[in-house]
């Protein structure tokens, strides 16, 4: 299988995208495991999108980037950061001999795509309605993904659409993002007029 790697998985249903910080809360044995060796042998781990919505088997790759809490028994609150997106090809219920699960990915190698300037100015404009001004001079179409709170099924739809209609995807979701901005604009003044 070239280009493939086996790696441990953590199935949530939870859908990272390239770039993106996700904070975790680990309390099952097998996965406080898996965060050991991840933080002692610096390795990267899978989120698989565990959802029965998810017929194209997409996760993410992940890797540890801190430990932001640890409790007496032994659970942890940790941040992980999305490095890529996989297609999973094989499951396994355990990871060579660890407890938790493991598989057969083939990594998409997600690229910085630069978005084009139309939504690149749709962008700027929805973070400065939110009055959000100081930020990055250059968006990557992803970091432009994370911004939106999109829920998993819009992240899975935005993942699993054809790369010519993603930015459209983006931009749509824009749109009507600044249109409940301006729903909710409307309803504060109302509200002042009473």
């Amino acid at each position: 299988m070239a280009d493939t790697l086996q790696i441990p998985l953590f199935p949530l249903t939870l859908l990272p995208l390239p770039g993106e910080l996700v904070p975790l809360h680990i309390f099952e044995p097998r996965y406080k495991q898996l965060l050991e060796e991840a933080e002692t042998r610096d390795l990267s781990f899978g989120i698989y999108f565990s959802h029965e919505t998810n017929e194209a088997k997409i996760g993410s790759l992940v890797k540890l980037e801190s430990v932001i809490k640890r409790y007496a028994g032994g659970e942890s609150d940790v941040i992980v950061q999305c490095l890529d997106l996989f297609t999973l090809e094989v499951m396994a219920r355990t990871f060579r001999q660890n407890p938790y699960p493991g598989g057969v990915v083939r990594p998409w190698h997600v690229e910085p795509v630069i978005p084009s300037p139309q939504l690149y100015e749709c962008f700027v404009d929805y973070m400065n309605r939110r009055k959000i001004s100081k930020h990055v001079s250059t968006f990557t179409m992803y970091q432009i993904a994370c911004e939106l709170n999109m829920d998993v099924s819009d992240r899975y739809a935005f993942l699993t659409s054809d790369e010519s209609v993603r930015e459209k995807f983006l931009i749509n979701r824009i749109r009507f993002l600044m249109h409940l901005l301006e729903q909710e604009q409307k309803s504060r003044d109302v509200f002042h007029l009473n």
